[in-house]
């Protein structure tokens, strides 16, 4: 269509068009990975347009929104615009609760309308993303006792089920009724596992029987430096308080069973070697 034929109808005023350049503008000054909002207090009443008086939100506002969550609280007005919206949509933004964060910047923009009770106000948070110690995630347990299988079978069944998902499997020696020793083996997984590995206990082992039951998981965030030794580089897994203090930091064993292996060297000064690696790492950034 040629440029002279865009016609911006209700959308053509000064204050609009500065509104969405300078919201773009801003946007992409930000540099930010992805937009999150609470659900939208759209108002409520109407607003005289064109068309005549038309209810809040008005139609233009509603397509743009799409499935973002609204609700309508407070005196009867309009709280988001049909700019408003197209913004939001521009922007590709979830609606979602605020999540664990550390906020680097804060902002606030008023608007020009007393609203009665409360400021007439929109706030923008800009921080990094970072989970919680607290938060949590559900875990499924899956538990069974067997009494009448070799150690070694024990031991394949157990690598077996860490190779289809399982996040953890352990062993624990346990008393039986009669006098008999068995061995208790717990798996740790996600939910959607649980008929899977069930299925592998079942055919693998001489179990008759399990039980599985839902928990929730607490974990610190976690991240991963690289550091150099002597021998090739090591992975350290370093975990961080809610506020961004370290909590522990190890080396990863993988790569150092690696490196031991490779040079027929004693795993711990390979380790060790590692921590030292990290350690002087944080002295050259503090």
């Amino acid at each position: 269509m040629p440029i002279e034929k865009v016609h911006f109808h209700e959308v053509g005023a000064v204050d609009t068009i500065v509104d969405i350049v300078c919201a773009a503008a801003g946007a992409e000054a930000l540099d930010v990975d992805r937009w999150l909002s609470s659900p939208l207090n759209v108002g409520s009443g109407t607003v005289v347009c064109e068309h005549g008086t038309l209810p809040v939100p008005a139609p233009a506002t509603l397509a743009l929104l799409g499935d973002a969550p609204v609700y309508a609280d407070g005196p009867p007005m309009e709280r988001v615009t049909p700019t408003g919206a197209a913004l939001l949509r521009m922007l590709e933004v979830s609606y979602t609760k605020l999540p664990a964060m550390r906020v680097v910047k804060t902002g606030y923009g008023a608007g020009g309308r007393e609203t009665l009770g409360q400021p007439n106000l929109l706030r923008l948070l800009v921080g990094e993303e970072a989970e919680e110690a607290t938060a949590t995630e559900s875990i499924a347990v899956i538990e069974t006792v067997i009494d009448d299988s070799t150690p070694q079978v024990i031991g394949y069944v157990s690598e077996m089920l860490l190779a289809a998902g399982a996040w953890d499997v352990y062993r624990v020696s346990v008393q039986m009724k009669k006098g008999r020793t068995g061995v208790q083996l717990t798996v740790l997984c996600s939910p959607e596992r649980v008929p899977a590995l069930s299925d592998l206990l079942f055919r693998e082992t001489t179990t008759i029987g399990l039980r599985w039951r839902m928990e929730h998981k607490m974990a610190l965030a976690r991240e991963f430096v690289e550091v150099e030794t002597g021998w090739g580089p090591v992975h350290i897994k370093i975990a961080r308080l809610p506020n961004g203090d370290e909590a522990n930091a190890s080396p990863e064993y993988e790569d150092c069973r690696k490196i031991a292996a490779e040079h027929s060297l004693p795993l711990k000064q390979v380790m060790q070697q590692a921590s030292q690696a990290y350690a002087a790492l944080n002295k050259e950034r503090n």
